[in-house]
């Protein structure tokens, strides 16, 4: 049995988004790997599923062996023996977790897409590894889900979940210039999208967010 809630180091999730860059997604990871990212997770939702796995195979093979490389979807039964090998599955904020963990029992992470602090507590009853809560900050990627929530909220999901465990990573709006006010509101981990599929140096930026990271306090009553 995979060992619960153990977030690749460091606990930033790269989310793809092939339409906002000028590079091959293949050319984003390998410099997000060499900039020391561990998490990639494939965001390309108009791709067939067969083209999806396939792309997560790709990035795999090029990624670090202590990397991972995960999807945004949900498992299916018509998708068995394809989707064998998806490390991580990120769920959409009406995903069931339960039924993903029984359709890819070899995969070590589920996480879902969260917009409220109700829906964070939802997904931690029904045995999410870790929750995206969004959006933080105002964000151009995520213009349907409502004003900003705020470190207010971060911190108010963080003093919700820790106590069963479930992992918090913020999402929205997220920046070398923000990600550390996150994790000292008592954030996981932050996830991201344009600040590194947008990024002209897609390798400096995630250096930037990783040192943004590591060099910020975490929240007090950080005990994990």
């Amino acid at each position: 049995m995979h060992a619960r809630n153990i977030l690749p180091d460091p606990p930033l999730m790269i989310v793809t988004d092939r339409r906002r860059t000028r590079l091959p997604l293949e050319v984003i990871a390998a410099a997000a790997f060499a900039a020391g990212a561990r998490w990639i997770s494939v965001r390309e939702k108009d791709l067939p599923p067969a083209e999806q796995f396939d792309l997560v195979r790709r990035l795999a093979g090029i990624a670090p062996a202590d990397a991972t490389v995960g999807l945004h979807g949900v498992p299916a039964p018509k998708a068995e023996g394809i989707a064998e090998g998806i490390a991580a599955w990120h769920l959409p904020r009406h995903g069931d977790i339960e039924e993903a963990r029984r359709l890819a029992p070899d995969s070590r992470l589920f996480g879902k897409s969260c917009h409220s602090l109700a829906a964070a507590q939802a997904a931690q009853e029904a045995g999410a590894d870790y929750v995206t809560l969004s959006p933080v900050f105002a964000t151009d990627s995520k213009p349907g889900y409502g004003p900003a929530l705020g470190l207010a909220a971060l911190e108010a999901a963080a003093a919700q979940l820790r106590p069963a465990g479930c992992r918090l990573l913020a999402l929205g709006g997220v920046t070398a210039e923000t990600i550390g006010a996150c994790r000292a509101a008592g954030a996981d981990g932050a996830a991201v999208m344009g600040a590194v599929m947008a990024a002209a140096d897609p390798a400096a930026a995630v250096a930037a967010l990783i040192a943004a990271w590591e060099g910020a306090a975490p929240a007090p009553q950080e005990s994990r």
